[in-house]
């Protein structure tokens, strides 16, 4: 389970002036901590810090929790000498909770107390503001990386921020754990495909596995009649099986996705790009033609498959998979001027989790700028939002490029890959021009659901840029 930092600030001068005061702000952090719990991370709490020598050891029992990230509320004003230490011994990123109790004071009942000193404490429940410019002036003449929630305990605004950022951390920490297997090549001459592994591995904690096509071969050997029987009619239950599908090439996709398997198996991998070619008709082509329908299947199960040897797209698949949105394999198809909507696909695995309806497994007679024929994967994402997610690797940094558009219907190509129909704010002219300029290679992963505001999150925690358009 991901684990998070929580902790408050306050002013120890204050307890003893205002009677009850302490207990109503720990009463308020305790809230906070219960909820972020409920959405599925461990809270490490290091309790109220109203002083710069509880501030370092919060600092020191936090650092020793390895949280990914640190939720910092200002429960009153408090002094930024008692931040500072944390922040800065921790190096992880700080999201300040600027939550109030209530979303307005009820300005009559206060004016009607009378009692200087009760209003006065009453005030200081509800001054959560006064301390945020002082924390961000402190924290941006140090370096340290932070942002903000603002609004009030049961503000549901907030709370979805809240949440949108310890899913974010929880995707960080996928990975750095995440073992992502290269298996062949890169597709020859595709250069924007290629990339730097060790800066993958240094940006996202990635580990690359550098796999062996005669492993595979080796899997795919020994596979029993029991297993690719059973593999046949697991495609039956996750396909729409064509007809035209023989059952020679059944068997042959079948008994490669055992393999497969296996080889995920073997080596513990979340995520996996592969690409082979070598000489026409040479012992590895058998495999090579035949692993788009068990790398669907992987897809699906949360090991993300990219193909023609795409590393950074299968890093960006791996991203919109732990955010629960899919994330398929896809290119630029065409463009409709007309209706002005963008198609986007692929003729390798796709994200069977996102279709709408049934994904169709059909037979192809060639795979286009590839070699041999097999089976290959026809769907079209589901209609609705959905998110674009490029990992891109320009001159001197790795950053994420995201845009945020609409599935929409209309006529797809029945051409045995998986294509869809993509609408966005600006036109398609626009949109195609900007993207573009980032520098993206021509893949990217397509996802469900508009997440933007989570990878801008990520990015923050990551500690590299993102770039949105639209």
């Amino acid at each position: 389970m991901t684990k998070v930092g929580l902790f408050g600030i306050g002013l120890d001068t204050y307890w003893p002036q205002f009677d009850g005061l302490l207990d109503k702000l720990l009463g308020c952090q305790e809230q906070i901590k219960n909820k972020i719990a409920g959405f599925g991370v461990e809270v490490a709490d290091a309790g109220m810090v109203d002083n710069p020598l509880k501030a370092r050891d919060a600092a020191d029992f936090l650092r020793a929790q390895d949280v990914e990230i640190v939720f910092l509320y200002v429960s009153t004003y408090a002094l930024s000498s008692t931040v500072l230490p944390v922040a800065q011994k921790l190096k992880v990123p700080v999201v300040i909770l600027n939550l109030q109790p209530v979303a307005q004071l009820d300005y009559e009942a206060f004016n009607k107390l009378g009692d200087r000193g009760k209003m006065t404490g009453i005030w200081l429940e509800h001054c959560q503001a006064c301390s945020v410019p002082e924390i961000a002036s402190v924290f941006n003449r140090s370096g340290i990386k932070y942002d903000f929630v603002s609004g009030y305990l049961q503000d549901e605004d907030a709370w979805n921020d809240i949440k949108s950022w310890t899913e974010a951390a929880a995707v960080a920490a996928a990975m750095r754990k995440n073992r992502l297997g290269i298996l062949g090549h890169y597709y020859n001459g595709m250069l924007d495909v290629y990339t730097d592994i060790t800066k993958q591995s240094a940006v996202f904690g990635t580990h690359i596995e550098l796999l062996e096509m005669c492993e595979l071969k080796k899997y795919r050997d020994e596979a029993t009649e029991a297993q690719v029987q059973d593999k046949i009619e697991e495609f039956t239950n996750a396909f729409n099986v064509s007809e035209e599908c023989e059952y020679s090439e059944l068997e042959r996709a079948a008994r490669t996705s055992v393999a497969l398997d296996q080889l995920v198996k073997n080596h513990n991998l979340g995520s996996l790009a592969y690409y082979y070619e070598g000489e026409s008709g040479n012992k590895y082509e058998n495999i090579a033609t035949s692993v788009i329908a068990g790398n669907t299947l992987l897809t699906g199960k949360n090991i993300p498959v990219a193909g023609e040897g795409e590393v950074k797209n299968a890093q960006a698949m791996k991203i919109m998979d732990e955010f629960e949105a899919g994330g398929s394999f896809s290119e630029f198809y065409l463009m409709d001027f007309k209706d002005d909507v963008i198609y986007l696909g692929h003729d390798g695995p796709a994200h069977y989790a996102i279709a709408e309806g049934r994904v169709k497994l059909v037979p192809l007679p060639v795979y286009h700028g590839k070699p041999g024929k097999g089976l290959s994967i026809q769907m079209t994402v589901k209609h609705g939002p959905v998110t674009l997610l490029s990992v891109v690797e320009s001159k001197d940094e790795v950053f994420l490029l995201v845009a945020e558009g609409e599935s929409v219907p209309g006529p797809v190509l029945q051409i045995g890959n998986t294509n869809s129909r993509y609408r966005f704010s600006t036109s398609a002219k626009e949109f195609i021009n900007r993207w573009s300029k980032q520098g993206p290679a021509h893949h990217c992963a397509i996802g469900v659901g508009h997440i933007a505001d989570k990878i801008e999150k990520l990015g923050q925690i990551l500690n590299i840029d993102v770039v949105k358009i639209c």
